[in-house]
């Protein structure tokens, strides 16, 4: 195991950054916006990196745009 390990964030963790449902979440995977990691048990979870990646772009994205 490294020292430095990705943290991961469950589906209800991602939708409540961007305040969306977590089956939003889960079709956001399956369209290729986010990149899934699949637990043992068959649970997705997602890079807390990659996440917040993509919620610094579309809150910039919204704030060029004149959105709140």
């Amino acid at each position: 195991m490294t020292s430095e390990q990705e943290v991961l964030l469950t589906p209800a963790e991602v939708a409540s950054l961007f305040r969306v449902d977590p089956k939003t979440v889960t079709r956001w995977a399956k369209a290729g916006k986010l990149t899934s990691i699949r637990t043992l048990g068959g649970h997705r979870r997602y890079k807390d990196s990659e996440v917040k990646a993509l919620l610094n772009s579309v809150s910039g994205h919204n704030k060029s745009n004149g959105g709140s």
